[in-house]
């Protein structure tokens, strides 16, 4: 096979694939994905379309900011932002920072006062980063099972000024004050079952991945491959949930980003569900099905990134 015949094969790939749809199900919407076993991360508009894109590596999460440019990761200990034209603005390179020691970054957030909230896995705490790189707070993380791979996956600043984490290798969600007291915790249950090895839907443990203060006061945890979306009281009551098998025609693997949604839905990121099942899912409260996303040709089987983006301007 000539070298001229493997070129043209290659631009038609990436011709067919930058053209390719997302399949979706309900009210069309504009997202923004990642999935880092195709190495990709994307706006994709309500029609399906591609509108930007830009290559990665590892990634377990991005934002959109309000000037329009993203903040992403590239690989396990760089934090970027971004501008439209994909020049790199700001840089955060946790390996420089912490030489000689494995440590890995899986979430991180730009906050409002402009520094840049890091989790850093492996050092086990929690940093805000100034445009300048100098650290202005630091607070050790509480970590009963230490992974440098595994610390931490979702971490965000509560308006109270504490830290919600979800600690995947501990199985636990710990409300942090800046201090590191922890004030809040809840244990992931396993509901009786076995643990299970790998990542699909035949695996099982409470690896979470995500966990978000709602405005009601109870916290929603996307509980990795605990296959579950649980929604949880302060007093530590799961109030609300919704399993692996409640949605019909929908098998949930590996639960990623849940975000409760204004008109009161649940967004739902599946990961590690194979093609047979969307990758974002919306359900109403009666866990009704009212939007899902799909795109197998761009993204594959490990959607971590989900946002909900408005229109375009």
């Amino acid at each position: 096979m000539t070298s001229s015949f493997l070129h043209i094969s290659a631009i038609v790939v990436l011709a067919f694939a930058s053209s390719a749809l997302a399949e979706q199900t309900g009210p069309a919407r504009r997202v923004l994905v990642a999935d880092s076993s195709t190495k990709l991360l994307a706006i994709v508009g309500a029609d399906g379309k591609a509108e930007w894109e830009i290559p990665v590596t590892a990634i377990h999460d991005a934002q959109l900011l309000a000037n329009g440019n993203l903040l992403l990761q590239q690989g396990w200990t760089k934090v970027q932002e971004v501008t439209p034209e994909r020049k790199v603005v700001w840089e955060y390179d946790a390996a420089k920072a912490n030489p000689g020691q494995r440590v890995e970054v899986h979430a991180f957030q730009r906050l409002d006062d402009g520094l840049t909230m890091i989790a850093e896995s492996g050092p086990a705490r929690i940093i805000e980063v100034a445009q300048d790189g100098t650290v202005k707070h630091e607070m050790k993380l509480k970590v009963l099972s230490p992974s440098a791979h595994s610390d931490t996956r979702l971490v965000r600043k509560l308006a109270n000024g504490h830290y919600l984490v979800a600690h995947e290798h501990d199985g636990c969600v710990r409300e942090y004050e800046m201090s590191g007291k922890v004030v809040w915790e809840f244990e992931v249950p396993m509901f009786g079952k076995e643990k299970k090895g790998g990542h699909g839907p035949e695996a099982f443990g409470n690896s979470v991945f995500s966990a978000t203060r709602l405005a009601n006061g109870n916290t929603l945890i996307g509980a990795g491959n605990g296959h579950s979306v649980l929604e949880v009281s302060p007093a530590k009551e799961i109030v609300w949930k919704i399993e692996q098998n409640d949605l019909p025609g929908i098998t949930l693997a590996w639960v990623t980003r849940v975000v409760r949604l204004e008109n009161g839905n649940t967004l739902i990121g599946n990961c590690h569900a194979t093609e047979a099942n969307p990758q974002i899912i919306e359900v109403t409260p009666e866990k009704k099905v009212v939007w899902t996303w799909k795109d197998f040709t761009r993204f594959g089987n490990s959607v971590t990134v989900v946002q909900l983006l408005g229109d375009k301007k």
